[in-house]
């Protein structure tokens, strides 16, 4: 990235500048502004660009007045604050304190404005800068020869989250080499005649250095689609309800319309009115019919095999299409054993066509959750209407989100459920789900559902497309969604967090920014959110380093084996990446080192393997490819969001 530096400006001089769609990120001299420290506060608080907070200790910058300066940044949400390896002792240990706190990357710079130490001088210095609490090490020096320039570009043969070049005309450029060599940022002037340091260069002449002709990306609000994952739970829940129920704020999709067949195939009377659903409930009478289909959805089969247990007892064959045929229901069969219900397939393990048989009871129920969650959703929603109270254990439970979305729509038509989750010291201290080891869920049976109207959530699995494209590419803004939700897939803002991209909402209108930042490899464990795996794949091929996504074993019954899929589209595209154990592993690289020394992603044909998620991951990359990908099976994209086409050509037609 380029950080452009702002010096000698007032605040509105500075938001002007901010508003300069090459300025990708910006250094606020702090010491040479004429701000105030409220004005400070509303500066670093209000702007969307990434800020680095600046301000050297001089006679005219008493360390005091520069340490206030600088922790008033922080506060306010400086992405990262640059301290001099000479501030004083107390005022560093003050700065270093609050940049933990407030998660703000802390710069440890040293300029030599003089020459060029040797390169274990400057070796030492980049191991004082990581001992005094570094997050980024800064070594700037001055060029008074090649060799000078040589040494300082060394560094980076073994220094990360290095920034090093040198100044003066002989040093110019290194400004530039230190992106080849793995440097998140460099730093250009705003204009030819504001130069902060001898060999600056223009931003103008920097970006068209490294970009070309390729415009960041700056896409309009994006309205997002509603999550499948609450509206099949809704659409069934409201089927068999007591009583006429509205779901609004729906949005068709493939799966979304098998879940209203089936709500319709059960006898439920549905009508719809734009984004509304009016859903006259069946309550529970019997199901007479011998088969259902449940179209190509895996969670809509998996939550019916329970349900059919109290309406269907005499056996009803579920029927499908398309990938769903292919995908093994692991772990099913003994699942719905313990709650008395027996499943027949011609394959082990079993797969639709599948025929269930028997009457679910409840009582205590002992349950292996490895396999996934959407079982555990069916016995959820089946075993509050049974006549008897139920205990449900599950054990090693993965998803854990998706279970309590369960419970939240359960809970919105009139159904209690109670729950006790546990696990060893370090889940009792941090909560962290991935740590449950299970999960105790207290039923009363006797329940009735009763109709209700509520508003089904945007879909944080397709945002989280745009959102990495934003992050890596420029700038997104995302309308409707909740960053209170349940959904596992709300995981991309940490995710992203992680990687170090600028996100921010709007109060009063809730729109969500994300915007290019220095992005570094990161670790995460997905096994609460595997579909985030396609899109966090692509993203981490755009950050420096080596990134590691935990929870690989949960790809493999999704439309595709997703993670073979995705490992087989990496390395196609020349990104080292390869699966050790649970975990995917890829080498990134950021986008204008990938720009500079010709490794963008390589172009050409694509297989989607018919996974909807994957068709999306695969137009986020092509925005970092080196040529056109063409994608054999884009079609599949409807099953979750059949808008996706359109609003992902609206998008680059503003930037093309």
């Amino acid at each position: 990235m380029i950080c452009t530096t702002l010096q000698h400006k007032d605040l509105e001089a500075i938001y002007a500048a901010l508003d300069n769609p090459m300025v990708e990120m910006a250094e606020i001299r702090l010491d040479r502004c004429p701000l105030t420290p409220d004005e400070v506060e509303e500066l670093f608080s209000t702007a969307d660009t990434p800020l680095i907070a600046t301000c050297r200790v001089s006679e005219n910058m008493p360390a005091q007045q520069a340490e206030t300066l600088l922790i008033r940044a922080i506060r306010a949400g400086a992405a990262f604050v640059d301290l001099e390896l000479e501030a004083p002792a107390m005022m560093s240990k003050r700065i270093r304190r609050e940049a933990q706190e407030c998660g703000t990357a802390l710069i440890r710079s040293w300029h030599d404005f003089e020459g060029t130490d040797s390169l274990p001088a400057l070796q030492a210095l980049c191991e004082k800068c990581r001992h005094l609490g570094a997050d980024v090490v800064k070594i700037v020096t001055t060029a008074h020869s090649e060799a000078d320039c040589e040494k300082v570009m060394r560094l980076y043969d073994t220094e990360s989250d290095l920034v090093a070049f040198c100044m003066g005309e002989l040093g110019r450029e290194t400004r530039l080499e230190c992106l080849k060599r793995g440097a998140p940022y460099t730093y250009a002037a705003l204009n030819g005649d504001e130069a902060a340091a001898p060999g600056q260069w223009p931003l103008e002449e920097m970006y068209g250095t490294v970009y070309g002709d390729r415009k960041p990306l700056d896409a309009p609000t994006l309205t997002m689609p509603s999550s499948k994952s609450f509206a099949q739970r809704a659409i069934i829940t409201a089927a068999l309800a007591d009583g006429t129920s509205r779901l609004f704020g729906y949005s068709p999709c493939g799966d979304n319309e098998s879940a209203l067949a089936v709500a319709a195939a059960l006898g439920a009377h549905i009508t719809r009115d734009d984004s509304t659903l009016t859903i006259e409930g069946r309550g529970l009478k019997p199901f007479t019919d011998k088969s259902l289909h449940t179209g190509e959805s895996g969670f809509l089969t998996r939550l019916m095999i329970p349900l059919l247990g109290i309406i269907a007892p005499g056996g009803v064959t579920l029927t499908g299409e398309k990938t769903l045929l292919g995908r093994p229901l692991k772990g099913a069969k003994p699942m719905m054993a313990a709650a008395g219900l027996t499943l027949e397939s011609d394959s082990d393990p079993v797969k639709v066509p599948l025929t269930v048989r028997g009457t679910l009871h409840g009582g205590r129920i002992e349950v292996d959750g490895r396999d996934g969650s959407q079982l555990v959703s069916g016995l959820l929603t089946a075993l509050p209407l049974l006549g008897e109270d139920s205990t449900l254990v599950l054990r090693n439970p993965k998803s854990i989100p998706y279970l309590f979305i369960t419970v939240d729509v359960l809970k919105q038509f009139g159904i209690r459920i109670e729950s006790e989750m546990e696990g060893g010291e370090e889940f009792v201290q941090t909560q962290d789900w991935s740590l449950c080891e299970a999960i105790t869920f207290h039923i009363h049976g006797r329940q009735r559902l009763k109709a209700a109207e509520i508003d089904i959530e945007a879909d944080w699995s397709a945002a989280a497309n745009f959102a990495v494209a934003g992050a890596v590419f420029g700038r997104v803004e995302l309308e409707g969604l909740d960053t209170s939700s349940l959904q596992a897939d709300l995981s991309i803002m940490d995710i992203l967090t992680e990687a170090g991209a600028s996100i921010s909402q709007e109060e009063d209108t809730g729109i969500l920014h994300v915007q290019k930042a220095p992005l570094r490899a990161f670790e995460m464990d997905l096994g609460n959110c595997p579909d985030l795996f396609p899109a966090v794949s692509v993203l981490a091929a755009f950050c420096a380093g080596t990134t590691t996504l935990e929870g690989v074993s949960r790809l493999a019954t999704k439309e595709t084996d997703r993670g073979a899929a995705i490992l087989a589209m990496l390395r196609q595209m020349g990104v080292r990446a390869w699966i050790k154990g649970d975990r995917l592993l890829v080498e990134g690289r950021s986008l204008a080192r990938r720009l500079l020394t010709g490794t963008l992603l390589k172009g050409g044909s694509y297989t989607s393997c018919h996974d909807h998620r994957m068709v999306m991951a695969l137009e986020v990359a092509a925005l970092g490819a080196d040529g056109p990908i063409a994608i054999d099976d884009s079609a599949c994209v409807a099953k979750s969001y059949p808008d996706f086409p359109a609003d992902w050509r609206a998008l680059k037609r503003i930037n093309d």
